[in-house]
């Protein structure tokens, strides 16, 4: 596996999806013909997380069973059947839509002659091929390797099976165990270094929250437009790309409320069903964002026929990192593309605004929003700083609303809205304060 050291780009060690046009073979496994449709929009948006890997899913197929086999997740005959299918048709690598089990992943590997994988061995691919950052080369290799661990017995010839007793053990066992203490040494020093890189994190988050500006983060089921958006408020330059997962990288930029006050917005990587919990506790530095927010902008994909159980991804997610509580306001998105009568639903069903990231439509209504809710604790003083404090005048106009300004003889009267606790800072030149 190569690394972030010396600038070099880490690449997935979980599968060979990254092969170019390998093709692939999906399979999806449903519990009851009842939850077919749900199962079979989870099969087609594995088969955009196999192109975003860099595979041709050349075939799918959604398989229903009373109940999930433990040894194989499906049946004997079902797997025979689409061993033949694999061989027909050349596969590369068989793709289950479900979650595998290390032993059902070793189990299905000694029946297919191609690889076997998970949905969640894609996403941490993808993320691998993804990550730019140090810090997310970092998050993306602890999770692998933990990924990986339990999946080391009986990995090809190289790792052959551990075994117990007299005569048993050999020079597979020894390789066996050198792999594993060579992991468990290097995801050791992977979370000292994330330590060291979550503790910069920490001192910037702390540096942004004494600057006083309110902090908005943009949250949502990946491919909804958070960066698009991102950069439609604030004219930034995030990537933008018509994928899943096209930036991990947590950005902030500055922005102007209609009403003249500055904020932060925070774009921050997307969510998606079965995110493997390895990332989510990988990624808990830039999470964080997210949790130490005043106000999530929740970016909900209007055109998509699922949204609503996107919706619910997201605040499953939300719940894991401890952000429950913050603030929520819905922004759906792609008013360009979506059916009008689905957008409104999801705006009266959620409270939301609605807007098209890509036209700039109610774009000016959602910052009124924003202001709205930011604002809601704020409130409109009057000032007299003294002439010999440019250092406050300079913070008033860096971090308030600065409405009016005139000249006195003992200083400059500054009419402003201040939240609370900017307001509280500057209580010893208050000469009035006019409400909220």
């Amino acid at each position: 596996m190569t690394t972030g050291r010396g600038g070099r780009r880490l690449t997935a060690t979980v599968t060979d999806l990254e092969v170019v046009e390998q093709r692939a073979y999906l399979i999806g496994v449903a519990t009851s013909s009842a939850g077919s449709e749900s199962a079979d929009r989870s099969l087609a948006e594995l088969g955009r997380l196999t192109l975003t890997a860099g595979s041709d899913p050349v075939f799918s197929e959604l398989l229903i069973r009373s109940e999930l086999e433990p040894g194989l997740l499906i049946g004997k005959g079902q797997a025979q059947r689409a061993v033949e299918l694999s061989n027909a048709m050349d596969i590369d690598v068989v793709v289950f839509d479900n979650s595998l089990s290390p032993a059902q992943q070793r189990n299905l590997q000694s029946i297919f002659e191609c690889d076997v994988v998970d949905r969640q061995a894609v996403i941490l691919d993808i993320f691998a091929q993804h990550a730019t950052s140090r810090e997310g080369m970092l998050q993306v290799e602890l999770a692998l390797l933990e990924y990986r661990l339990p999946r080391l017995r009986g990995k090809g010839k190289e790792l052959s099976q551990q075994a117990g007793g007299i005569g048993t053990r050999g020079p597979g066992e020894t390789k066996l165990e050198t792999d594993r203490r060579r992991i468990l040494n290097r995801i050791s020093r992977l979370k000292r270094e994330l330590k060291e890189v979550a503790a910069t994190r920490q001192t910037k988050r702390k540096a942004r929250v004494r600057s006083e500006l309110p902090i908005a983060a943009l949250v949502g089921y990946t491919n909804a437009g958070k960066s698009t958006l991102l950069n439609r408020l604030t004219d930034a330059d995030v990537l933008v790309e018509d994928q899943l997962f096209s930036t991990l990288d947590s950005s902030v930029r500055r922005a102007e409320l209609p009403g003249g006050t500055p904020c932060l917005l925070s774009d921050t990587v997307g969510f998606i069903r079965d995110l493997p919990h390895q990332l989510v506790e990988s990624f808990q530095s830039t999470l964080a964002e997210v949790s130490s927010a005043d106000l999530l902008l929740h970016v909900v994909d209007g055109s998509d026929p699922d949204a609503d159980a996107q919706i619910t991804t997201v605040r499953s997610v939300l719940g894991e990192i401890g952000a429950e509580q913050v603030p929520e306001l819905f922004v759906i998105n792609k008013t360009d593309e979506a059916d009008p009568a689905a957008i409104e639903r999801l705006v009266a069903r959620h409270e939301g605004i609605a807007v098209s990231a890509h036209t700039g439509e109610g774009a000016g209504a959602l910052m009124e929003a924003v202001e709205r809710i930011l604002t809601a604790t704020s409130y409109l003083v009057t000032l007299e700083i003294p002439y010999d404090r440019g250092d406050l005048l300079a913070l008033l106009h860096r971090n308030g609303a600065v409405i009016d300004e005139s000249h006195t003889e003992a200083g400059t009267l500054v009419d402003a809205r201040l939240r609370g606790d900017l307001a509280a800072r500057f209580e010893p030149w208050l000469v009035k304060e006019q409400g909220t």
